[in-house]
């Protein structure tokens, strides 16, 4: 029975690579077929392979780390949508504008943004004229401009949202 000169694994007879580590199996002289001349084979050299070492980068940064939460509570969110949604229902809509300021005051006054509590100073009365103004839109264009009332009534709001000093 032969061994692997590499790793000492037992060899199967005949093997030529050695099943454990893959290495040739050299048959020795005095194991080789007589009616063969033993192949010598030179050692190959392999060049040795260079990983070039990765790029390092020098980033110094300093992170503002500021608190910005909502400290709004679930009950409180299902009265002020429930009182919103009954002053939409019992004015026929009429009346939308005004609970739109009632829950942008409620939502925005419980955010707190880099440490700062935001204020909502937007009115029912000053939305009122937008919303005519829209609807009137709206219907002119046979609905096309509804799809610009939603981006404008976000930037009326975003307009009147500020931070308390």
């Amino acid at each position: 029975m032969a061994f692997c000169k590499n790793c000492g694994n037992a060899l199967k007879d005949g093997a030529k690579f050695c099943g454990k580590c893959g290495a040739k199996v050299e048959i020795p002289v005095e194991e080789a077929p007589v009616n063969e001349a033993p192949v010598y084979e030179a050692p190959v050299k392999e060049a040795p392979v260079v990983i070039p070492a990765a790029p390092t980068y020098n980033v110094n940064f300093t992170v503002n780390k500021t608190e910005s939460t909502w400290d709004g509570g679930v009950f409180e969110t299902i009265l002020n949508s429930i009182a919103a949604s009954l002053i939409i229902m019992f004015t026929c809509g009429i009346a939308t504008p005004w609970a739109i300021c009632y829950i942008m005051k409620f939502v925005i006054s419980h955010a707190v943004i880099d440490g700062k509590r935001m204020t909502f100073d937007g009115t029912g009365g000053q939305l009122f004229g937008n919303w005519i103004k829209w609807f009137l839109l709206t219907i002119v264009t046979c609905g096309i401009y509804s799809f610009w009332v939603t981006p404008r009534m976000y930037k009326w709001v975003a307009s009147h949202i500020h931070a308390e000093n």
